[in-house]
């Protein structure tokens, strides 16, 4: 599928093997007024950020969402609880501001956007739309592949390309797209070798006995793609149209020193991806919250991530990013205003 044509080129990541910053950044922390390690993980928040900024002060700013909605080939298949037309209905939903993450977005005064990176519709042109419509839906990955080549590089180029375009220093990616866990466990399975079982869940809803035709779909299309090999054949394969999008927006935002807000399951499984085009990205990550979807405890596990929270979720959008960015601004706040033992006067 990939020959010698088909050319990616992956923006370099900056080198955050810094250790005298990171003892500096150690020491910052021990000063503050407090028992050593007494704020727990916003202490190791704190180091993180500081060393993904390559700054003793870091900092939040202009935080943005991008929600990427693409259609699934696969969903002919029945292996989600809802029926393919509701991606461009949660699309208008999102663009009249009616979904979980309008309403968390506003209530924390973060920018949004949505991406049609291939969503079988049309839309009207809207201020919070960006039309980067690579195909209207991925083509059914249980009799071909997903994407061809060319399809899959113009999702990662489109990808980085937005993030260019985008202000501030922290991204958070979410995803629209109805069959996209299907997707994803596919992802999951080919890139680590976990066993299909493991990388399987209800997704939207799904019944046991939903549950079990799902994986026996899936188990079918990995074995027609046994062949496939190479990280981007495999997203080309059994990807989809946003995933693939993601990464290149994750790529383009950590080559950035911006800090990527990763969600749930789907947008970690674009993280994974990411990683295997260019080793080391997941150290710009942080790592919201645990999804509901099995699969997810694994991947986490398989990046050595500690995420922030575990509420039970499984909306994806960005939701539990979304959620998770005010423990991001109490790190920095700490780090940058809380005094020191010798500005307070305060005995060691």
């Amino acid at each position: 599928m990939f020959s010698a044509r088909h050319r990616l080129d992956l923006p370099s990541l900056p080198d955050l093997d810094k250790p005298q910053l990171q003892a500096d950044l150690q020491t910052k922390i021990d000063q503050k007024t407090k028992p050593p390690g007494s704020l727990g993980q916003l202490e190791e928040l704190a180091m993180q950020l500081g060393r993904i900024q390559g700054s003793l002060s870091p900092s939040i700013e202009a935080p943005q969402i991008r929600v990427f909605a693409a259609d699934h080939g696969l969903a002919a298949e029945g292996v989600s609880a809802f029926p393919q037309e509701v991606t461009r209905q949660m699309v208008n939903n999102f663009l009249a501001g009616g979904a979980a993450i309008n309403v968390f977005a506003r209530q924390q005064g973060v920018a949004l956007k949505v991406v049609d990176a291939g969503v079988d519709a049309d839309f009207e042109p809207h201020p919070d739309l960006l039309s980067l419509k690579v195909m209207r839906g991925t083509r059914n990955c249980l009799k071909t592949a997903a994407m061809n080549a060319e399809e899959c590089l113009q999702a990662l180029v489109c990808g980085m390309a937005l993030v260019r375009e985008a202000p501030g220093n922290l991204l958070i990616v979410g995803e629209m797209g109805i069959g996209n866990t299907s997707a994803a466990s596919l992802l999951l399975s080919k890139l680590t070798d976990l066993p299909l079982e493991a990388c399987i869940g209800p997704g939207t809803g799904l019944d046991s006995q939903g549950l079990e035709h799902k994986k026996a779909c899936l188990q079918k299309v990995l074995h027609k793609h046994h062949k496939i090999t190479g990280t981007l054949e495999i997203l080309a394969t059994l990807g989809g149209v946003e995933i693939a999008m993601m990464t290149g927006a994750l790529l383009q935002a950590a080559s950035e020193r911006r800090i990527l807000l990763m969600d749930g399951f789907i947008a970690s499984v674009a993280l994974l991806v990411a990683e295997r085009l260019q080793p080391g990205i997941r150290h710009f990550a942080i790592f919201s919250h645990q999804s509901a979807e099995p699969g997810h405890r694994h991947l986490l596990e398989l990046l050595e991530a500690r995420p922030l929270l575990d509420l039970g979720l499984r909306l994806g959008e960005g939701t539990g990013a979304l959620l998770a960015l005010p423990l991001l601004q109490a790190a920095t706040a700490f780090l940058n205003e809380m005094a020191s033992f010798e500005s307070a006067g305060v005995s060691q």
